[in-house]
C-alpha cells in the first residue's frame, strides 16, 4: 500500500486514515481491521500472499471486491487443497470472470501453495518458518526480499514488502495523522 501524507477523514465515521483508505468503505475496513495485523493460520497467510500477487499492477480495491470469489475458487486458500490444483483447475480459474484471470498469477498461487507445504514439512507450518525469519532491523528486512523472490513465485521486493507489512511482520507506514498511527504511540 502506498503511504501518502495527507489528512483525510472518512465521510462515514469521521476517522482520519491513511490517504489510500480514507474515502472508500471497503479500503477503510481493510485498513482498520487487517492491514498490519498478524495472521495465525497458513491458509490466512496463503490468502494474503495471493491477494498481493493478484494486486500487482492493479488497484487494491479491485482485489478486495473480488476477495470472496477468490476465497471460494481457491477453496479457502487451504494450502493442501490449492497445491493439488492441476491443469484443469487452472484452466477453469483462468476463465472465471469473478476473479482476476491472469494465468501466470494463478499458476504462481498453486506453486506457492506447494512451497507452503514443503516449508510446513520442514518447520511444522509455513507460519513457523516465517516466524523464524528475523525482521527486526533494516538489514534483516532487506534480506527477506531475495529470500522470498527465490522461494516463491511472483514475490518480488515490492510485493514481498507489501505482504510483510500487510501481515504485520514489518510495521506498515501509517500516515502520521492516521488514527492507527496515533493509537500505536
Amino acid at each position: 500500500m502506498p503511504a501518502q501524507r495527507k489528512k483525510l477523514a472518512n465521510p462515514v465515521d469521521g476517522r482520519t486514515r491513511c490517504k489510500w483508505a480514507a474515502t472508500d468503505p471497503l479500503l477503510a475496513a481493510y485498513h482498520d481491521t487487517e492491514w498490519g495485523v498478524p495472521i495465525h493460520t497458513d491458509a490466512g497467510h496463503l490468502e494474503r500472499m495471493s491477494l498481493e500477487v493478484f494486486q500487482c499492477g492493479l488497484s487494491w480495491k479491485i482485489v478486495l471486491v473480488k476477495r470472496a470469489s477468490f476465497r471460494d475458487r481457491f477453496e479457502g486458500f487451504d494450502p493442501k487443497r490449492v497445491a493439488r490444483f492441476g491443469r484443469r483447475e487452472i484452466n477453469r480459474l483462468a476463465e472465471d470472470p469473478s476473479i482476476i484471470r491472469n494465468r501466470r498469477k494463478i499458476e504462481a498461487i498453486v506453486q506457492n501453495a506447494r512451497v507452503f507445504l514443503d516449508l510446513a514439512e520442514g518447520h511444522g507450518s509455513y507460519r513457523k518458518w516465517l516466524a523464524g525469519q528475523p525482521a527486526d532491523t533494516p538489514r534483516q528486512v532487506a534480506a527477506l526480499y531475495p529470500l522470498f523472490r527465490r522461494t516463491f513465485r511472483f514475490m518480488g521486493p515490492e510485493t514481498t514488502k507489501c505482504y510483510l507489512m500487510g501481515i504485520g511482520k514489518i510495521a506498515p507506514p501509517h500516515d502520521r495523522t492516521c488514527w492507527c498511527f496515533q493509537a500505536s504511540r
